[in-house]
């Protein structure tokens, strides 16, 4: 017992001299200081939420300091704190959709992951199909509010209008829903593509090769432009060949611990920071790197409009997917032709 207490009265002695590290999402610290005049390290971690029902409960009234970052269709988030006064920062960065769907709840719920391997003729006959049917849902509404100037405009860091001047070729930089703004380690950025007729990396061609390219060179001009501390090499941009499984911060409306962006079929360029960790969406199986998927196109053989839909790919899917569910499945088990 004595030694418990002497223990326990050695932190609030700590005289801190900088910080010595902090990792991606700010959920780690590592302090440098003294104590009694002599070196010392304070590492700091933020404790697993809660996960009984009774606790959860009262979760959201435990809420102070909600300052609205954003708000686009049914997504919203925030930025608060479980303390309250003015010296308390905030601690937690939210994610509210409402309302919310059955494939919202589906996403956001556990679910194993599979390897699945996309042919062509897969592409051509099963998932076109399906992302046109998810397109025309309206799934798209948040994007087409960014895009054509209703939502966010305020949070744009770049827009591009192209080498020609014309639609086809302009694009975007904002900040991904899921980052705080601040943390620079774990910056997250979406390059918007203005044109609807690009879907995702299967509708890349031969002919896009010096569009990508300009793409990529604006974006890293304009990411450090804006963000001074950081340099091109310290950029990762990916692509999704398929919408990905949820991975980080604190879902509200569903009380979940990992989401990510809304799902969308429209050709968008993730920009992180080389220190982000690769989980979920970055993870090898997920990320296609922009600068590979380029290097593809350009050792494709073929004419100009030889491209993406014509090679194999194989990636991660979550067993909640539809794509899981309805294609690949039934094709494992022989249900499909």
């Amino acid at each position: 017992m004595e030694d418990s207490k002497a223990s326990e009265a050695l932190v609030p002695l700590f005289k801190l001299e900088r910080l010595l590290n902090q990792d991606q999402g700010g959920r780690r610290i590592t302090l440098l200081g003294s104590i009694d005049n002599k070196p010392a390290l304070l590492t700091a971690e933020r404790a697993a939420f809660p996960s009984d029902t009774r606790t959860l409960q009262t979760f959201h009234k435990c809420l102070a300091d909600i300052k609205n970052l954003g708000t686009n269709d049914i997504y919203h988030w925030y930025l608060a704190s479980v303390g309250k006064g003015q010296d308390v920062s905030s601690d937690l960065k939210l994610n509210l959709i409402h309302p919310c769907t059955e494939k919202h709840i589906k996403k956001y719920s556990p679910q194993g992951l599979r390897m699945v391997t996309e042919t062509p003729e897969i592409y051509k006959d099963h998932v076109r199909p399906y992302i046109e049917g998810q397109r025309e849902a309206g799934r798209l509404d948040w994007v087409f509010n960014i895009l054509e100037g209703r939502k966010e405009q305020k949070d744009i860091i770049y827009r591009d209008p192209g080498q020609d001047g014309t639609k086809d070729e302009a694009f975007l930089l904002t900040p991904d829903l899921n980052w705080d703004r601040e943390t620079l380690n774990s910056l997250h950025l979406l390059g918007l593509v203005q044109r609807r007729d690009i879907w995702s990396l299967r509708d890349l061609k031969k002919s896009h090769i010096i569009w990508l390219k300009h793409m990529r060179e604006k974006i890293l001009e304009a990411t450090v432009r804006k963000y001074s501390d950081i340099e091109k090499d310290q950029l990762k941009l990916y692509m999704h060949c398929n919408p990905s499984t949820p991975s980080s911060s604190l879902t509200v409306g569903l009380m979940k611990l990992h989401p990510d962006q809304p799902t969308f079929y429209h050709l968008h360029i993730h920009v992180v920071h080389v220190m982000l960790e690769p989980t979920g969406t970055q993870a090898t199986g997920k990320a296609f790197g922009l600068e590979n998927i380029i290097s593809q196109l350009e050792n494709l053989s073929g004419s100009p409009d030889a491209g993406m839909a014509d090679v194999t790919l194989t990636y991660g899917l979550g067993e909640n997917h539809d794509l899981w569910t309805e294609v690949f499945l039934p094709l494992k088990e022989g249900r499909n032709g």
